[in-house]
């Protein structure tokens, strides 16, 4: 089994992701530069949040035609386990490897909390470790999060179970107050149709250490652990 974390100019969470994977799970992983052209037969890829290119054109615009997102989408088209974390889930709209898009904050606020998360599908490789609805907290860290896509791809995201996480209250009610961004449907994460790309906006490598403030996060990372090795002993049969 082996991570890749790839860093394009401006990546700010590419160290926290591999410390989480290294130091926590305690799995092979490297990184991989956007420049790159293969993944190094990598069994997962994690596009990190951060700023990249700057975020000086639409956040993530710039980074969905880095070379090394041709690599990426043909992986997601064979099935490889593609997780897209804050910077990193704009990137995946911005590939068109996840519908929608992410649009400024609407009350034009950089948002840096921790928010709690529902968990609206527990059936996916990287919720499979979590309880049905249970409530996680993770911290965001973004200025364009709000996320937002047309009607009838929301209708497709709820018919299709593509919503994985929601914005909710401690109550677990998906209210308005509890949406730091103004998301549409409170979405907080989603994943593609395959079930195989994951794009969240909140970070879950920065709540796997108690020192941090909580450990929710590793439920996710524990979860996609175990999809990888069940897939690699398949492979073996």
């Amino acid at each position: 089994m082996k991570f890749g974390v790839i860093i394009f100019p401006g990546s700010n969470c590419d160290h926290d992701t591999y410390h989480v994977i290294s130091k926590v799970i305690g799995q092979p992983v490297q990184f991989i530069w956007h420049r790159d052209t293969h993944l190094h037969n990598c069994d997962a890829v994690i596009l990190p949040g951060g700023f990249s290119y700057g975020d000086y054109l639409r956040c993530g615009a710039l980074a969905s035609h880095s070379p090394v997102m041709q690599a990426v989408k043909t992986f997601a088209a064979n099935g490889g386990f593609v997780l897209g974390i804050c910077n990193g889930f704009q990137t995946l709209c911005e590939a068109h490897l996840l519908p929608g898009t992410l649009l400024r904050n609407n009350n034009l606020r950089f948002q840096c909390q921790f928010v709690n998360l529902r968990v609206e599908n527990n059936q996916t490789p990287y919720t499979r470790d979590c309880a049905p609805n249970s409530i996680l907290s993770f911290p965001i860290a973004h200025g364009e999060g709000n996320y937002f896509c047309t009607p009838d791809e929301y209708l497709k995201l709820e018919q299709n179970r593509q919503i994985v996480f929601r914005y909710v209250d401690a109550a677990g009610n998906a209210s308005e107050s509890a949406n730091p961004n103004g998301s549409l449907g409170n979405i907080a994460g989603i994943i593609n149709e395959q079930g195989n790309v994951l794009g969240l906006m909140p970070h879950p490598e920065r709540a796997c250490e108690e020192i941090l403030g909580g450990n929710d996060g590793l439920q996710l990372f524990h979860s996609l652990q175990i999809s990888i090795e069940e897939y690699l002993k398949a492979l073996d049969k």
